[in-house]
């Protein structure tokens, strides 16, 4: 069996692109990228978070990025396993920003299924385009937008970077080489994903504690237990009953 690259070994780099996503998506096709490969763009200018909404980065300040990950043998009901993947590598860069500066790594958090906060900011989001073939996954490409440089949002965004929470200024391709290199690490630990499941759950913000949804609309309170294999958020209500959700009916607030 060939040995698959690094992940980061090559990286592409644009001056501007409309997504790195599409990028990523059109080289797949092409048959022109490996496992890996990592595309940064220093503008992106129509990048996409979930459900469609826009993600915007500063030219030149944040991380635009995309990672092209060609699973061996993912069964495609297993998939979500790469979004804990994705996660955890971006909460690991962001907490060591923050330990490099002397601050509060604890303070970082994943929000289910894959944003990243500081505290209710939110720095860092993860979109994931998966492509199947048969019962398996074929490639998965890795959109994920860092806020490294920026500032000056609106206040009800509630969003925030590595330079406000840290006051230090950073390279975002530096930012990208620390990432891959935590992508690395836990694509590694998808040999072991009982490991991989257990540290995602233990960075989700309110884990174990009872905090407010939406559920088909409406509010509703509970406490997130668990995350299983289908990506579904276990929760238990204030009347003590467990329930998976997806999150096409479960919202979480913060």
């Amino acid at each position: 069996m060939d040995v698959q690259p690094t992940i980061g070994q090559r990286v592409i780099k644009l001056a501007s692109v409309d997504s790195t996503n599409k990028y990523a998506a059109k080289g797949l096709e092409r048959q022109e990228l490996g496992h890996g490969t990592a595309i940064m763009a220093l503008e992106q200018t129509a990048g996409r978070g979930r459900s469609g909404r826009g993600w915007m980065t500063a030219k030149g300040l944040d991380l635009a990025a995309s990672i092209v990950l060609l699973p061996e043998a993912l069964a495609a009901p297993q998939q979500f396993i790469l979004a804990k993947v994705a996660a955890l590598a971006v909460h690991d860069v962001v907490a060591d920003a923050l330990r490099q500066a002397g601050a509060d790594a604890s303070r970082v958090r994943i929000k289910w299924p894959n944003d990243v906060l500081v505290e209710r900011g939110k720095v860092a989001g993860i979109l994931i385009a998966n492509e199947l073939k048969g019962p398996w996954v074929a490639s998965a490409v890795v959109g994920i937008g860092l806020n490294v440089n920026s500032g000056g949002w609106p206040e009800d965004l509630r969003a925030t970077s590595l330079l406000q929470e840290t006051g230090m200024r950073r390279s975002p391709g530096q930012v990208l080489e620390c990432l891959c290199r935590r992508m690395q690490h836990w694509w590694e630990g998808m040999r072991h994903p009982g490991e991989v499941d257990k540290a995602y759950v233990e960075r989700l913000w309110a884990q174990g504690r009872f905090t407010g949804f939406t559920l088909d609309g409406a509010p509703f309170t509970a406490r997130p237990l668990d995350v299983d294999a289908a990506g579904r958020l276990l929760v238990e209500d204030e009347a003590g009953e467990v329930q998976a959700y997806g999150m096409d009916r479960l919202r979480l607030l913060r």
